[in-house]
């Protein structure tokens, strides 16, 4: 009877175990560099089915790896869908990526992996969230990173407000839109339709599962405000080091050693100052570099010097150097530490030269993460919004997109 029972039990929680969230895995120290984009060079790929996916990325070990890769398929949700591989690939994966070559007269050496989606060997059948994995020989998980393919079945309008909310009148941007069904067909769009909204292409904040405000013939529409609110942040700080041995408004000075030490000026915390433009790329990154006609292959590697002063509200709390160059993430490379003699908050990150935007984010005690305690919050910050559309009609296995929209808060209005 108890062998009965655990049977039952098993067969009841099995789907449970495999309908896990699929976060994206963060790389070791020696891969660097990940660049992973479709046509349009959004910070992630959003394209539409047969337009290319590019991967690019870099190995410190310089020995040559076989990396492979494999796709998996995702609900709107992030949770594996129901579909079988042969029923949203085309072609196998698990391919092993087959475009590398090493670094060009470099300090440090690196080999350099490149991989277009699709491909000879791969491509994709339906629309939907999609987790490209990269493994290793020994078949371990390196790397992975969400994209989406969609369809262009329906029109996105959206734009960017200001909060009527007066307690965050000066802080926050609210998105507002419209989708157009036009000849697309749905019976019950509230049930069928969901959303997600973006802000800058950053997947944690992201919202989710809002509700048509109310229909107007074809369109749903979506005019709320508290619903659909981000704080605006601030632009991102930015630094040049594409040329290795030249100093700029962000560099102080240059030790030239194998590697190059890059010192930036000195931060310091924006919130509660006065807002200033200041030009950004919304947390993206570039990698190039003056000498050498191949930046993937020639650019150096140079150890680049962050500062920042520590101030009470820090605590006893970590802080970390974010942006895409990291994929935002918070780990124990990234994490700045005390210096008692100058009291300063201090890091040497590992980077390939280019151009990059990057911010400080506080991480509590309890895992919260302050994205905006230095960088401060204003409603005019300019930011990116993307708008996803999927779909499930009655029946479905799976969550389709089928419309993709975006709105600028440049064009910001009341």
């Amino acid at each position: 009877m108890q062998h009965f029972i655990k049977q039952t039990l098993l067969l009841l929680f099995t789907p449970f175990l495999f309908a896990q969230v699929q976060e994206e895995v963060h790389p070791p120290e020696n891969i660097k560099s990940i660049v992973f984009k479709g046509e349009n060079g959004d910070q992630f790929p959003v394209v539409q089915i047969g337009e290319s996916i590019y991967l690019e990325f870099d190995d410190l070990l310089a020995s040559e790896q076989d990396y492979y890769y494999k796709i998996i398929h995702c609900d709107y949700d992030w949770t594996p869908s129901r579909l079988l591989k042969s029923q949203y690939l085309k072609g196998i994966d698990n391919q092993r990526i087959m475009d590398y070559e090493n670094s060009y007269t470099t300090l440090q050496p690196y080999s350099n992996y490149k991989l277009t989606l699709p491909n000879d060997y791969v491509g994709f059948k339906v629309s939907g969230n999609y987790l490209l994995e990269i493994y290793n020989s020994s078949n371990e998980l390196q790397f992975s990173r969400r994209f989406v393919i969609y369809k262009d079945l329906v029109q996105v309008n959206g734009e960017v407000k200001r909060s009527r909310d007066f307690e965050f009148l000066n802080e926050k941007q609210v998105v507002q839109f419209s989708i157009d069904a036009g000849s697309f067909k749905w019976i019950n769009p509230k049930k069928e339709v969901k959303v997600a909204i973006l802000q800058n292409y950053y997947w944690p904040t992201a919202l989710y599962h809002i509700a048509p405000q109310f229909t107007m013939g074809t369109e749903l529409v979506y005019k709320y405000d508290q619903e659909t609110s981000f704080y605006g942040g601030n632009e991102f700080l930015n630094f040049d080091t594409k040329d290795l041995r030249a100093t700029s408004s962000e560099i102080s000075h240059i030790e030239i050693a194998d590697p190059y030490q890059h010192y930036l000026f000195r931060d310091a915390f924006r919130a509660g100052k006065q807002y200033t433009y200041y030009p950004d790329i919304n947390g993206d990154y570039l990698v190039r570099a003056l000498q050498g006609d191949d930046s993937s292959r020639e650019a150096e590697y140079t150890q680049v010097h962050f500062s920042i002063p520590y101030e009470a509200p820090i605590g006893l709390d970590q802080v970390y150097i974010i942006g895409k160059f990291n994929n935002y993430a918070r780990t124990p490379e990234n994490k700045m530490t005390y210096n008692k003699k100058n009291g300063l908050m201090e890091a040497v990150l590992t980077m390939k030269q280019g151009f990059y935007n990057y911010k400080y984010v506080i991480e509590r005690e309890n895992g919260d993460v302050d994205m905006n305690t230095i960088s401060g919050n204003f409603h005019v910050t300019e930011n990116t919004y993307l708008i996803l559309v999927y779909y499930r009609n009655f029946g479905d296995l799976y969550d389709s997109i089928i419309g993709v929209g975006s709105a600028n808060s440049k064009n910001i209005s009341n």
